[in-house]
């Protein structure tokens, strides 16, 4: 341990001395949520309340789901969000991929910051990372095509 780490563990071992016990996250987080504002939505009917920040676990699943399209995948994304079963019930409602993705833009920019993005900036949002994925795509084709060798000139080098 480094002088740092020293000086962390004798000031824990104060915190234990003084009686107050250890310090107790539970309550802090739990207090400082209720004072954090939450965006909510509508969406078929139900009116959702986004957290007061972006679950871990969301974010964690967001990296490892990115670019799959397995329905498992997804639910266990919106979970994080919305609860178990709305995938099926959105679908059921006729929700489209883009619906979806717009869906997604908008609750993650409104989590971090409540109100800072509005539906018509997520949709913006989505397309220009639509188009941006579908540029990349086209390139990586591209680049995936043999090149045409040049005709030689029948000159022996």
């Amino acid at each position: 341990m480094n002088d740092l780490d020293l000086d962390v563990v004798e000031q824990d071992d104060e915190h234990l001395a003084d009686g107050r016990g250890p310090a107790d996250f539970d309550a802090f987080f739990a207090e400082e949520s209720r004072t954090r504002p939450r965006e909510q939505l509508t969406l078929y009917g139900t009116t959702y309340t986004l957290p007061e920040s972006l679950p871990l676990m969301f974010t964690l699943t967001m990296e490892r789901v990115q670019e799959s399209s397995d329905p498992a995948d997804v639910r266990r994304l919106l979970s994080t969000l919305y609860g178990a079963d709305v995938l099926d019930e959105w679908a059921e409602h006729g929700m489209t991929d883009r619906q979806l993705g717009v869906v997604l833009i908008y609750s993650a920019a409104n989590i971090r910051t409540p109100g800072s993005v509005s539906m018509a900036r997520a949709a913006e949002l989505h397309a220009e990372q639509e188009a941006g994925k579908a540029a990349a795509q086209n390139r990586a084709q591209r680049r995936a095509k043999p090149k045409k060798k040049a005709p030689r000139s029948g000159a022996q080098s």
